[in-house]
């Protein structure tokens, strides 16, 4: 029952990707952005710093950056970040500093970034990504505000 409700979870929240997840995507070459954060576990809640990487509309993390780079073990987990309903903020409800989250209609993960600018640049980073990807919104619906009429 534990077992099943663990592959539940991990399915749920990109950990153990398939590779069908990630296929086509060079994950170690020129990300949109990569770096060490410390991340909540997905089914036991202990954290563990770990190397993400930004790249076409999915965030991976590996257990370092060789493991980003070597390509033949491929991701610890991955999220496409269409899926991501917000990023924000969330030292209130972590309690420790320079905290994190990415929700989705289905769960929320908590992430601790170094400092509070690397904080904010994840944030960002994720933030463009999840507009960038976002199923909500068709090529119709973007509105470009710098264009002249």
């Amino acid at each position: 029952m534990i077992e099943s409700m663990e592959s539940l979870w991990r399915a749920a929240t990109g950990a153990n990707p398939n590779p069908e997840d990630y296929d086509g995507v060079e994950y170690w070459s020129n990300p949109e952005r990569s770096g060490w954060l410390t991340k909540q576990g997905d089914y036991i809640k202990t954290w563990r710093r770990r190397w993400f990487v930004v790249k076409q509309g999915r965030l991976f993390w590996f257990k370092d950056p060789s493991s980003a780079a070597s390509r033949a073990g491929g991701p610890r987990g991955v999220i496409p970040v269409g899926n991501c309903l917000t990023v924000k903020g969330a030292e209130d409800v972590i309690n420790k500093p320079y905290t994190f989250e990415i929700s989705t209609d289905r769960f929320t993960m908590y992430f601790i970034a170094d400092n509070d600018k690397d904080k904010e640049d994840w944030i960002n980073s994720i933030g463009r990504a999840i507009v960038q990807h976002s199923r909500s919104v068709t090529e119709s619906e973007v509105v470009d505000y710098d264009s002249k009429p």
